[in-house]
């Protein structure tokens, strides 16, 4: 039976212990190929800093790399954290990402940091960090209108133009199209959701890490929905931990060593994700154990089949236009595997492999 929503990627270039920066890349893109040949709807990368067992610290990079190695398959940034960066510079990137990927490009934002405080502070080189989030519905004001080259003419910006853009024009000297990236909104909480409705924008929720909040955000969201040019209705996507293998008891195995990482970035303590051999010689605290079992509740981990029929319950129980699923091991290749085993879960199309 197909899925009853599109299925989509959300990649962290997750880095394990004995394994390089280099690898988690290159695992990025086997997945993006093999992700596209089998038709998954978008391929997100996220932003994250100072973060050793995370390799996506620049999406624009990484994207760029995908669209070369692609032909179908959106890409995406889930998100770039708009508060590190000026509009003008994201519109720059985001608009050649488009004039590489033609019709291809989403800019998914958030307005968290993706870090720590310190690491913020050198990232936004001031030490004001709840200015970036207080100030985020204008940021995302001017990072549209120069994504859209419109801003009033007396305005200071009006003379500025972000290039690949409109400015350009067309090869025949026409009007430059209105393609450009598609602009979501990136959440945990009911502030996006709420901003995302106003404006009419789809909105992705970070369920894989904020499950409770999954209902009232999307429920907020879809009450102050007003109609825009992007969307004529709703369109709500969440995030889902998921990870399959073909033995149920080595899927536990396996999401152990996520549960593992989680407890040292929550205390405090990032690195590269642990083995599984780490986990199970790990000297789990009762603390930590109730925190492996409260987060391990909200990723769907089994078999294809095992999987597929918690992924399906959770769309249902959401009622989500689309799932972005992630999935977490310290060994790309049990990643690319999960990938290529819900593809077969829910039926979707097998094609050769490319070069």
């Amino acid at each position: 039976m197909p899925p009853t929503v599109p299925l989509s990627v959300l990649d962290l270039a997750t880095v394990g212990t004995g394994r390089t920066a280099a690898q988690a890349l290159q695992t990025s893109v086997e997945l993006a190929k093999l992700t596209d040949r089998r038709g998954f709807s978008r391929f997100w990368v996220a932003e994250h800093h100072s973060m050793p067992g995370v390799a996506s610290s620049s999406p624009a990079v990484i994207l760029a790399h995908l669209a070369a190695h692609t032909e179908r398959i959106r890409l995406g940034s889930g998100g770039v954290m708009l508060p590190n960066h000026a509009p003008l510079v994201i519109a720059e990137q985001f608009g050649t990402l488009e004039a590489l990927a033609p019709g291809r490009i989403d800019l998914g934002l958030g307005r968290a940091p993706g870090t720590d405080g310190a690491t913020a502070a050198a990232l936004r080189r001031t030490d004001h960090l709840n200015q970036g989030a207080d100030d985020f519905p204008e940021q995302l004001a001017e990072l549209t209108r120069f994504l859209d080259d419109d801003f009033p003419a007396r305005h200071p910006y009006a003379r500025i133009h972000a290039v690949p853009g409109p400015v350009q024009g067309t090869a025949d000297g026409g009007v430059q199209s209105s393609d450009r990236p598609d602009i979501w909104l990136l959440g945990s909480s009911g502030f996006s959701a709420q901003l995302a409705g106003q404006l009419g924008l789809p909105f992705a929720f970070a369920h894989h890490f904020s499950a409770a909040n999954t209902l009232p955000a999307l429920e907020l969201y879809r009450e102050s929905f007003r109609p825009s040019k992007a969307l004529s209705e709703p369109y709500a996507m969440i995030g889902a931990s998921a990870l399959a293998t073909d033995d149920a008891k080595e899927a536990y195995r396996q999401v152990r060593t996520h549960a593992l990482s989680m407890v040292r970035l929550r205390t405090g303590r990032p690195g590269l994700v642990p083995s599984p051999e780490e986990a199970e010689a790990h000297a789990w605290s009762p603390m930590e154990e109730e925190f492996a079992s409260s987060w391990l509740s909200n990723v769907s981990y089994g078999t294809r089949d095992e999987v597929r029929e918690q992924l399906d319950a959770l769309v249902a129980r959401t009622g989500v236009d689309e799932l972005m699923i992630t999935s977490n091991a310290h060994d790309g290749a049990v990643r690319v595997r999960s990938y290529e085993l819900l593809a077969d879960a829910y039926g979707l199309p097998t094609a050769p492999k490319g070069d």
